[in-house]
């Protein structure tokens, strides 16, 4: 047996919500629509990767999803023109990644970040 691929699902009463932070400023597309129950994603090979932790690093509470992007200063750009607080960083970590914590909207931290 082996895993193809695990889905992060956030409960909210108006899914359409997400698409102003998942397919506007991410750039994520709309995979599937029942109405009441919408994917977004990408049809590019992902890697299926699952963390725990008791912190975040450097002092940051865990988020509730990393998101890896190619160009960490564009997605920087469409969140300050969307207006969204950042809530931590930019920064360069001693892991090798730079990174900024936002939240989506619905309430959920999320960690965008780039491999430097």
């Amino acid at each position: 047996m082996r895993v193809r691929r695990i889905v992060a699902n956030t409960e909210t009463p108006d899914v359409h919500r997400a698409a102003a932070f998942y397919r506007d400023i991410l750039g994520l597309e709309l995979l599937m629509d029942h109405g009441w129950f919408q994917t977004y994603g990408t049809d590019e090979k992902m890697i299926v990767q699952v963390s725990f932790g008791s912190e975040g690093g450097s002092g940051t509470p865990v988020p509730d999803l990393s998101i890896e992007v190619d160009d960490l200063d564009a997605a920087l750009a469409r969140v300050k023109a969307a207006n969204l607080p950042i809530e931590y960083g930019p920064a360069s970590e001693p892991w090798g990644v730079r990174r900024f914590y936002v939240r989506d909207p619905f309430g959920r931290l999320i960690n965008l970040l780039q491999h430097e």
